[in-house]
C-alpha cells in the first residue's frame, strides 16, 4: 500500500520528528516495516520551519501553520501528486479529521480517521462549527482507528451512522520491558537506594488527576516514613506549585530514560478523572508501566478499570486519595504484578491497522 499520514507535530507534551516517539510515529513506522510505503506530513502548531526526513522507512514533511496554512496545503497537494497515495490515515484533532476527509472526497481515496483521545474534549473544538465539522467529517470516512472500547461506544451518541470501528490501542517498543536491576536504575538516575519509591511519568497536570498522588503521599508518609515519592515530566503550576517535602523531582527525562524511572520505582502510579478526557483515554504511561512488570496503582476509569478490573488491588476511585494511599500500601507490601501480556507492542497494532486499512481500500473501491 501507498499511505499518506496526515498529523500534528506536537501532541502528548512531545514532538513527533525531534522525539521520534509515540502512536504517531511508531505506527507509520510499523507500516513501513511491514512493506508498505509510508508518507507522512507533519503539520507544526509551533515554528519549526519546513523539512523533509526519512526515519524508520517513513518519508516525512513538516510545515508550519504559521504564518500561513497555505504552505501545509501546497505540500499535501505535491504530494499527493508525486506519491499517488491509496489510503490516507489521520490523527491528532478535529481538524485534521476535516482535512482529511474533504481530501478523500477531493482526491477519491479512502479515508481512515484515528482517535487517540475523545478531541470534542481538546479547546480546538470551542471554535464556532468545528465540533459540528468534526462530527460530520468521521461519519463520512471508510473507518474509524479508536483508542480506546470507552470511546468507541461514546461514538454513536455523537453521530449517525458511524463508520466500520476498530479498538487500536497504546503500545510499546519490542524492547521496552527489558528491566534493569534496580539498583543499578537507580544508581544511573542519582536515586537513593536504601528506601522505597513510587512515582509516576508523563503530564503533571491537574486535570489529569495528579493532585489525587499528592494527596495521597502526605497521607501515606503518616503510615510510612521509607517511602518517596519521585516524578518526572512538564507540569502545570498548580503541580508545580504542590510538589513538597520529600517529593523527588527528575524533572522532564528523556524517552530513553523512562524505562530506567520503572525499572527504579516500587510502585507506578497512573492518575485520572473522571471526565471525558479521562474516560475515553488508553493512558501511555500505564501501557509501559506494564511492559516494565512494575506493579502499578490506576484510576479506574474508562478502559483501565477494565483491563485492571480482575486486578482490584491495583485500582482506586478517581478522586479518592485515601483509597489511592490505602493501595500503595498494599502495593508496597503484598505487590499484585498485572501479567506483562497485556502491553501490546506496536507492531503488533501496526498489524492490526495494515488490515483496517486494507479493508477500507477494498470497500472504497466497491
Amino acid at each position: 500500500m501507498r499511505i499518506l499520514v496526515l498529523t500534528k507535530r506536537q501532541y502528548t507534551g512531545k514532538d513527533l520528528l525531534d522525539d521520534r516517539y509515540g502512536r504517531m510515529f511508531e505506527l507509520p513506522t510499523g507500516l513501513a516495516a511491514r512493506g508498505h510505503d509510508v508518507v507522512g506530513l507533519a503539520w507544526s502548531y509551533r515554528r519549526r520551519g519546513a523539512s523533509f526526513r526519512v526515519d524508520g522507512g517513513v518519508r516525512w514533511w513538516s510545515e508550519d501553520m504559521w504564518p500561513s496554512p497555505l504552505a501545509y496545503r501546497r505540500r499535501l497537494e505535491d504530494i499527493v501528486a508525486v506519491v499517488r497515495p491509496e489510503v490516507i490515515w489521520d490523527s491528532s484533532d478535529a481538524l485534521h479529521a476535516i482535512i482529511a476527509a474533504r481530501s478523500g472526497r477531493k482526491w477519491r481515496l479512502p479515508v481512515v480517521t484515528d482517535l487517540y483521545d475523545d478531541y470534542e474534549s481538546f479547546g480546538l473544538t470551542a471554535f464556532p462549527g468545528l465540533r459540528r465539522a468534526f462530527r460530520q467529517a468521521c461519519a463520512r470516512v471508510d473507518a474509524l482507528s479508536v483508542v480506546s472500547h470507552s470511546l468507541a461506544a461514546m461514538l454513536p451518541s455523537r453521530m449517525e451512522g458511524v463508520p466500520p470501528v476498530k479498538i487500536i490501542g497504546n503500545g510499546v517498543p519490542e524492547a521496552f520491558g527489558q528491566r534493569l536491576v534496580r539498583r543499578v536504575a537507580r544508581e544511573w538516575l542519582g536515586l537513593p537506594q536504601d528506601i522505597r519509591l513510587i512515582g509516576t511519568a508523563g503530564a503533571l497536570d491537574s486535570s489529569r488527576g495528579i493532585d489525587d498522588l499528592f494527596r495521597a503521599y502526605n497521607r501515606l508518609r503518616e503510615y510510612r516514613s521509607d517511602v518517596r515519592l519521585v516524578v518526572a515530566g512538564p507540569r502545570d503550576r498548580k503541580a508545580g506549585r504542590a510538589l513538597g517535602d520529600g517529593v523527588i523531582d527528575l524533572g522532564v527525562l528523556p524517552n530513553s530514560r523512562i524505562p530506567w524511572l520503572y525499572s527504579a520505582l516500587d510502585v507506578g502510579v497512573v492518575c485520572n478523572r473522571d471526565s471525558a478526557f479521562g474516560r475515553a483515554c488508553h493512558p501511555q504511561k500505564l501501557v509501559e508501566m506494564l511492559a516494565s512488570e512494575l506493579p502499578v496503582v490506576a484510576a479506574a476509569v474508562g478502559d483501565v478499570a477494565v483491563l485492571l478490573g480482575p486486578y482490584p488491588a491495583t485500582l482506586y476511585r478517581p478522586g479518592d486519595s485515601e483509597e489511592l494511599a490505602q493501595r500503595l500500601l498494599g502495593q508496597l507490601d503484598s505487590p499484585v504484578k498485572v501479567p506483562a501480556s497485556l502491553a501490546s507492542s506496536w507492531s503488533a497494532l501496526a498489524g492490526d491497522l495494515d488490515e483496517l486499512l486494507q479493508r477500507a481500500i477494498a470497500s472504497h473501491r466497491r
